[in-house]
């Protein structure tokens, strides 16, 4: 069975927020494209919060407005929602025994930041023997330095979807994925 894996769709990734991504609103509307689908078909649905506990975080704290799931993404009643502390939504959660509870076998992930949340666990899927789909246009991330050298979003974008594709997951964007 297939369901889709949304990670880290929260405010503070968003105008106004602690931690503004790049192209996060429309990685949110492929996000409600293939939401709307895979609860139009009755397929599973789990989100993943991330609730930051680690001393100096600057986002994603623990009751501020910025820690909350994007409005237009709200989970529903029967949908899971998964908190997490860590980029892995895996580690210290109960997300592996609720794919197993469910019979899931199959992930189609989405949601924010490529290069931490995203990665980390696309990546823990194979530990995990689950086959992964990679929605790269419902995905975000943002400029990074290394070695006092700016990396544009798009490109820390794009090189983590080339290294993930292939062994990892298939990647590709939100209208293929519709149109399957």
């Amino acid at each position: 069975m297939k369901a889709l894996l949304i990670i880290d769709v929260q405010n503070d990734y968003f105008e106004g927020g602690k931690s503004e991504l790049y192209n996060s609103h429309k990685a949110l509307k492929n996000i409600e494209k293939v939401l709307k689908l895979f609860r139009e078909s009755g397929q599973p649905v789990i989100h993943v919060q991330h609730i930051n506990t680690r001393t100096g975080a600057t986002f994603f704290l623990p009751d501020t407005a910025g820690v909350l799931i994007h409005k237009n993404l709200t989970p529903l009643d029967h949908e899971a929602l998964i908190v997490k502390h860590a980029p892995n939504s895996f580690l210290n959660t109960n997300l592996s025994s609720v794919l197993q509870e469910k019979g899931i076998s199959e992930l189609v992930i989405c949601g924010m930041m490529s290069h931490m949340c995203i990665d980390t666990t696309t990546r823990a899927c194979m530990d995990f023997g689950l086959k992964v789909t990679l929605l790269e246009d419902a995905c975000a991330t943002k400029d990074l330095i290394y070695n006092k050298q700016t990396i544009p979003a798009e490109t820390v974008h794009n090189v983590f979807m080339a290294s993930l594709d292939g062994l990892f997951a298939r990647v590709i964007k939100t209208d293929e994925f519709i149109n399957l």
